[in-house]
């Protein structure tokens, strides 16, 4: 079902080491020349774009592009009072991390009479990308809102795929969490042709054509599939983005005291997502990968999206990873940067603090990934794709920009004015020093 890579006894350099390891083959470029046109259609013909491409991609042409009042109303009476109490839970303690990330404004005094401030500033209005293919996510509601909320944005528009079932509305229990968390700008768009309309806008009312159905946004933010990520690429610099989200990631590092069925239930909670779904063990114990594949036969058999996760744990994004030591699997989840890093060892706090490379990290037994996908306070949009070496996950400073605000007096400029002109000239930019020699 899932390979095994022996790396045992070989002393593999960084590009050789990338090569190697698995992942899953998604063309974003491929998928940005598919998705130009949807994008370009939206930007030119709005809400009526909107409409046909529902049509051709989701089997259903919305009436409403924009939920109105009542469904909202509807979704949060029919919401079943376990989800919600879990959801208020889950609220809660992602607002109580995401409430401390917020940086502290800071103010250096360079000189006497020269200061720099720095500000953190909310961006103006925000797009939130709420999947709906495969599963329904009312949990990644909770992780966008409430990162955006706590980062001070005033304006929040949230997108999400209508579905044929639902006369054209997004899933209710999305809807019923938009609610409880105070978003009432919702809108029945999926895919691609969903980023274009947070980027660029949309003109034609659900009554009136020429109306203004939605304002663009200034950062979209939420995972999606391919065609997402695609759509992302192609208006970032009209917007900022948090990441071109892939397929979703495990992996696991394991030595011979981790659990075999804990490690194969996790590894399958994560490839039920998606067919690309990358499940990855990384472990020094022979006799735990055995347990491993044994435990995943069982387990795969008897789970409700059985077929997904065969496809998903037998393609070539999957495997086991079969390592000398602790300091290998270190030196190869590293290199991986994976989306989701559990860490199954003896000392898993101490060999946690070695990881350099991972959107969370989920230490010991009994921080599954799976808690962090719903209830862990952490946030779970998260960097794929090795993205993890140089992008974080979403979070407050997301939504946040950094402000310089620079002050001196007269004094304090007069005591650099020729250090500045020497530069300038140095530069060949004479007028920048004759800017400030003007003042004296």
């Amino acid at each position: 079902m899932i390979s095994r890579i022996d790396l045992r006894g070989r002393t593999l350099s960084r590009r050789a080491l990338l090569e190697t390891l698995p992942r899953a083959k998604v063309d974003v470029e491929q998928a940005a020349q598919q998705v130009a046109p949807l994008v370009a259609d939206v930007r030119e013909r709005g809400a009526a774009a909107l409409r046909d491409l529902a049509a051709r991609f989701d089997g259903v042409r919305p009436t409403h592009l924009r939920v109105p009042a009542e469904a909202f109303a509807a979704a949060s009476e029919a919401l079943d009072p376990a989800v919600r109490a879990a959801l208020e839970e889950t609220i809660a303690r992602v607002r109580r991390v995401h409430a401390a990330q917020r940086p502290a404004d800071l103010r250096v005094d360079v000189a006497p009479g020269a200061q720099v401030r720095q500000r953190w500033l909310p961006v103006r209005r925000v797009g939130l990308y709420v999947p709906g293919g495969l599963a329904v996510y009312p949990s990644s509601v909770v992780m966008n809102v409430v990162a955006a909320q706590e980062a001070g944005v005033g304006s929040l528009a949230v997108v999400s795929p209508p579905q044929k079932d639902r006369d054209g509305l997004p899933d209710p229990v999305v809807l019923a969490t938009c609610a409880l968390l105070g978003v009432d700008e919702v809108y029945a768009a999926g895919g691609a042709q969903a980023v274009a309309l947070l980027a660029y806008g949309a003109a034609g009312s659900d009554d009136v054509d020429g109306e203004v159905l939605c304002e663009p946004v200034d950062v979209i933010t939420g995972p999606g599939n391919v065609y997402v990520a695609a759509a992302k690429r192609l208006v970032r610099g009209v917007v900022g983005i948090d990441s071109e989200a892939g397929p979703t990631e495990i992996a696991i590092l394991a030595d011979g005291t981790a659990d075999a069925t804990h490690v194969a239930a996790d590894l399958v909670s994560q490839a039920e997502h998606d067919p690309l779904a990358a499940a990855v063990l990384v472990t020094t114990s022979v006799e735990l990968a055995g347990a491993v594949e044994a435990r995943l036969a069982d387990r795969v058999e008897g789970t409700r999206n059985a077929a997904r996760v065969q496809v998903a744990l037998s393609g070539p994004q999957s495997a086991i990873v079969l390592v000398d030591d602790l300091d290998a699997g270190l030196e190869v989840v590293n290199a991986y940067g994976a989306e989701h890093l559990e860490i199954q060892t003896a000392d898993a706090s101490a060999v946690a603090d070695r990881v350099t490379s991972a959107g969370a990290v989920f230490v010991g037994a009994w921080s599954p990934v799976s808690l962090g996908d719903y209830m862990a306070g952490s946030n779970h949009v998260l960097p794929t794709g090795g993205c993890a070496h140089f992008s974080s996950g979403l979070g407050v400073h997301s939504f946040l920009r950094a402000v310089q605000v620079v002050e001196y007096d007269h004094d304090a400029l007069a005591a650099v004015a020729d250090r500045v002109v020497a530069l300038a000239d140095a530069e060949g930019l004479p007028a920048h020093g004759e800017a400030v020699r003007a003042r004296f």
